[in-house]
């Protein structure tokens, strides 16, 4: 017979087990739904018991925040005091100590401008004037002599104004001048595309220490004499021309994929080449290279750090002269790592942006 059941009659709710649902629902579709992954789940569970707790225990239980060298030399956990005893030398390196508020304010302002022209909102006339004025102001506050500030000599900036100053005015030069050399690679002209492939080629064939030391010791040979150039201008040369030598492989890449369609359309409305270029093709070709973009910008800001083999005091070469006193000698981890997370802050802006402009500029197509 049928199960015949009134309107109102109540029925018992039925749930799934509850090894199908919740935690251990989770648990058992991800982690132990074989007796691979069942036995993956426990070797990777053992080993970050081993591992987790000590470090806990050497970074934060046993560490020590506030106290001095020695201390410290007794001490069995992380020494972190070596980051707030010298943290000013890390930051500013040799620049005067009672006028370090300059660079702090200077980094505060560089700061701020690139935070400012992150939204596409104030990409417009008046943005490049802000970039000015305040390029002005950092000018003035790093190297005074005017406005009654006491002057300060290139050869005493350092740390992370220095660092800063290398990638940012380095990969906004570096960009616009791959792009050139990018359209110079493709030009009709065989005088101009040679010139380009072998600049590209030639750069790109040769390790960034190379031109480093090019710049340091080599070029200054061919300056006429009482002639002489700031080591951190040839530095920054150097950076900006190794760091355009990919830009221009990527950009290309991105030139190439555009259609041949494209030239037609904009030859057929009547458009010169420079037009074309600008209104049509780079638009395009840019949008669609940024990841490889971002990621060799990424690269070049982290090998500014190679500038400490011609004793540029960066943050990276501050940082190595405190390990080399007695004091802090040992506690180089705990140093680096705090070095490590700077990098990491500004990598991560860089990596953040580009998504943002990514999704920003997809048109679905």
């Amino acid at each position: 017979m049928e199960d015949v059941r009134l309107p109102n009659t109540p029925v018992d709710d039925i749930r799934p087990p509850r090894t199908s649902i919740g935690a251990i629902g989770w648990l058992r579709a991800n982690l132990f739904n074989s007796w691979f992954n069942s036995l993956l789940t426990l070797v990777i569970a053992y080993a970050l018991y081993q591992c987790i707790p000590p470090l806990v225990r050497w970074a934060f239980i046993d560490s020590l925040w506030t106290s001095t060298g020695p201390e410290c030399q007794a001490a069995d956990g992380a020494c972190w005091s070596i980051i707030p005893a010298n943290f000013r030398f890390i930051m500013f390196g040799f620049y005067p100590y009672e006028e370090q508020w300059r660079p702090a304010i200077a980094i505060v302002l560089l700061v701020g401008l690139l935070i400012f022209s992150q939204y596409r909102r104030n990409w417009k006339k008046y943005l490049f004037y802000t970039w000015i004025g305040g390029l002005v102001i950092m000018g003035v506050l790093m190297r005074g002599g005017i406005l009654g500030l006491t002057p300060v000599e290139t050869s005493q900036w350092g740390g992370l104004p220095l660092t800063l100053l290398l990638s940012v005015f380095g990969l906004t030069a570096a960009y616009p001048l791959g792009i050139v050399l990018a359209l110079g690679r493709q030009s009709r002209l065989p005088a101009i595309r040679s010139l380009c492939v072998v600049y590209i080629e030639l750069i790109r064939g040769v390790p960034l220490i190379s031109l480093l030391f090019m710049s340091s010791v080599v070029f200054p040979l061919f300056l006429p004499e009482g002639v002489s150039l700031n080591a951190i201008l040839r530095a920054q040369v150097a950076i900006i021309l190794f760091t355009a030598a990919y830009i221009a492989e990527v950009v290309r890449g991105g030139l190439q994929g555009m259609s041949k369609g494209q030239y037609e359309a904009a030859e057929a409305i009547g458009l010169n080449y420079v037009q074309t270029m600008r209104l049509i093709i780079l638009p395009q070709a840019l949008k669609i290279v940024i990841p490889p973009s971002v990621s060799i910008l990424i690269s070049a800001f982290k090998d500014t750090s190679l500038v400490v083999i011609i004793a540029l005091y960066d943050l990276l070469k501050t940082t190595q002269s405190i390990l080399g006193d007695p004091r802090w000698m040992g506690f180089s981890a705990e140093a680096y790592l705090f070095v490590a997370m700077i990098y990491f802050i500004c990598c991560f802006y860089m990596s953040n942006f580009s998504r943002k402009l990514e999704r920003e500029l997809d048109t679905g197509l």
